[in-house]
């Protein structure tokens, strides 16, 4: 087991950022973790680097115990930010270069790293430029090359792709599957689903600090099999009529996004005569059903939309 993360409980003042929080992670995964704002996700991943101590709990990654002391444990971590920690007035191999030697590479083996990881992420090319001149998306890229370049064997990726483009966006993950094919274990998050769907081997769904639903795509999926989803799009969408349809005892869930119902309904169970004197005061514009996927798997255990959220 990589990461073993038991219990723990993160407080800021009287909020509760992670609430027994629990977590497992095998060597080799792409480990998806995906939740709305405040679920607790960055919160969690500062813990799991060692950045902020919990207030109970414990975590241990390559079995050795995380008290944010351990420099052979850093040494075996890549921390990709959501924030762009690069150095613009520096040039990318001067990056590449410093973040290395923080990590206690020294030549020929920084300048060798330097120049491979320069390759891994696109910019061999661009190695004398000023960062301060890249687009947002190579800037994002060298950001990643700069966790990369000690050659660890765990790299957390925390919304790795805010803010770029899609050739950009794209080049990223076919990154993250060749890290894996290579044998990097990689814990990833992102506001986009389509991201963790394409990427993840495994999924954590995080909200308010726990836990509350893992497993492989198709398992997650699965857990919806058999109940039919129906979208209905309305002109004037209203609170309490969501409350309304929640409240009939063959509507299993209901979430509202924009003007948009979108319910789950047990397989089988005839429900419009229910529904529709309910919706059709707000105007019916269109009704259909779809496949589940995995944001039918978040809408329904979170009731939210992911994608509008920002950490």
């Amino acid at each position: 087991m990589l990461i073993q993360a038991d219990n723990v409980i993160k407080k800021y003042k009287n909020h509760v950022a992670l609430d027994y929080f629990s977590l497992t992670m095998k060597e080799g995964e792409v480990l998806g973790l995906l939740g709305p704002n405040g679920a607790g996700k960055s919160t969690f991943i500062k813990t799991l680097v060692g950045l902020l101590p919990m207030e109970e709990g414990e975590i241990t990654v390559f079995g050795m115990l995380q008290d944010g002391k351990n420099p052979e444990l850093k040494r075996q971590i890549g921390y990709v930010t959501q924030e762009i920690t690069i150095y613009e007035e520096m040039t990318a191999r001067e990056n590449l270069a410093f973040f290395g030697g923080l990590y206690g590479l020294k030549n020929p083996l920084l300048k060798a790293r330097v120049e491979e990881v320069s390759e891994i992420i696109g910019l061999k090319d661009q190695l004398d430029k000023k960062a301060g001149s890249f687009s947002g998306g190579m800037k994002r890229r060298l950001n990643i090359g700069c966790s990369l370049v000690h050659k660890p064997k765990l790299l957390i990726m925390d919304e790795p792709t805010v803010g770029i483009d899609p050739q950009s966006r794209n080049y990223i993950l076919s990154f993250v599957k060749r890290a894996q094919q290579e044998g990097m274990s990689i814990l990833y998050t992102s506001h986009y689903i389509e991201e963790v769907e394409a990427v993840a081997s495994r999924i954590v769904i995080m909200d308010q600090g726990h836990s509350i639903a893992e497993g492989t795509l198709r398992e997650l999926i699965s857990s919806l099999q058999g109940d039919a989803q129906i979208l209905i799009d309305v002109r004037i969408a209203k609170e309490e009529v969501k409350e309304a349809l929640a409240a009939l005892r063959d509507v299993k869930e209901v979430a509202l996004h924009n003007n948009t119902y979108h319910l789950i309904i047990p397989g089988g169970v005839v429900v419009f005569d229910q529904i529709l004197p309910l919706l059709s005061p707000l105007g019916i514009v269109a009704i259909n059903s779809k496949q589940p996927n995995l944001e039918d798997v978040f809408l329904t255990l979170t009731g939210k939309q992911l994608r509008d959220e920002v950490n």
